[in-house]
């Protein structure tokens, strides 16, 4: 039994999500980048005497200890691996988004360390105030390059003529891009799907567009499994827009 016990030491890492576990234990959802995805059973970590519970903090990255295999390893330790400051309030859902698309797209003990580094920069950019919706679509975009499933930005599906910034396309998730013409509902840009490519995206057009894509190719690869996130944004947003004062 001692020779198969596995011991990792200081690990970058950040938590994606956890849960309680009996009176004063938690079982972290944590993606590492070397190790990837995985769970961690932490003891004592809850109550106001617990060491660990500051530190054991979504957004900020940690060095990640423990023993074990399988679904059933033991934090042994944590530390901060830089001093940050906290993600700003109106980044928050973005940020809890972000984990949510970890938790549910990766596969545990898949280490992707180009998307963990991503992940880091979209956190860094959040925190210094880049623009939130360039941020989270430049994100979905690699994403889906990271779990294999990029979208070909250059060319038309059938006929593998390159994409024209006047044109206008349809995006099918089984298929690609298909020409259309302006008129058409969901047309997308070729500016739009160019400036996504370049992850160039300043207008609201090219964000609308790049929006409605991606989110189409996402919810392939989420094969129905519906998001927590965009069902509270959307009702956050529903509750603001009828206490908002009428002009």
């Amino acid at each position: 039994m001692t020779r198969n016990l596995r011991r990792i030491q200081l690990a970058p890492g950040y938590i994606l999500h956890h849960r309680p576990y009996r009176d004063t234990s938690r079982i972290f959802e944590v993606v590492t980048r070397d190790h990837g995805r995985l769970s961690l059973f932490a003891r004592g970590v809850r109550g106001p005497k617990a060491k660990l519970a500051s530190i054991l903090q979504p957004f900020q990255m940690l060095l990640l200890s423990w023993t074990g295999r399988g679904e059933a390893a033991q934090l042994t330790g944590a530390e901060s691996a830089q001093a940050a400051p906290p993600v700003p309030a109106p980044c928050l859902m973005a940020a809890f988004y972000l984990n949510e698309l970890l938790m549910k797209l990766t596969t545990r003990h898949d280490p992707l360390p180009v998307l963990f580094d991503t992940y880091h920069e979209t956190l860094e950019s959040l925190r210094h105030g880049a623009p939130l919706e360039r941020e989270l679509r430049v994100f979905e975009k690699r994403l889906l390059e990271a779990l294999g499933y990029g979208l070909d930005l250059d060319a038309e599906a059938q006929t593998g003529k390159r994409i024209e910034p006047n044109e206008y396309y349809h995006f099918r998730p089984e298929q690609g891009l298909v020409p259309t013409v302006a008129a058409a509902a969901g047309a997308l840009a070729g500016q739009s799907l160019i400036g996504l490519a370049n992850e160039h995206l300043s207008s609201a057009r090219e964000l609308d567009d790049s929006r409605r894509l991606l989110q189409a190719a996402l919810a392939q690869c989420l094969e129905g499994r519906p998001l927590a996130t965009r069902g509270v944004a959307r009702a956050v947003a529903r509750r603001e827009s009828r206490t908002r004062p009428q002009t």
